[in-house]
């Protein structure tokens, strides 16, 4: 039988919530059902595209840092912030 990982607690554009150890910011982004990271210049919604850092449309602002969201491990207490 395997241990269920440990609860992280965080908090994206204000509403906490909790997710597995190991989940990354865009995955947590998703559960939380709310996966629109930025605006772009042209007022459109960008989310996370490629998964792997390379298109860069994940981009959110963590604890006051721009990161790329697919590449972020959640962590406690964290701080998420949608770009605009």
């Amino acid at each position: 039988m395997s241990a269920t990982p440990p609860a992280v607690p965080l908090h994206i554009n204000g509403r906490a919530i909790t997710v597995a150890q190991g989940t990354t910011v865009a995955a947590a982004l998703a559960l939380a059902a709310m996966p629109v990271t930025r605006t772009s210049v042209r007022g459109e919604a960008r989310a996370p595209l490629c998964g792997m850092g390379i298109c860069q449309e994940c981009r959110v602002r963590v604890d006051g840092y721009v990161r790329l969201a697919c590449q972020t491990l959640c962590a406690a207490g964290m701080h998420v912030e949608r770009l605009a």
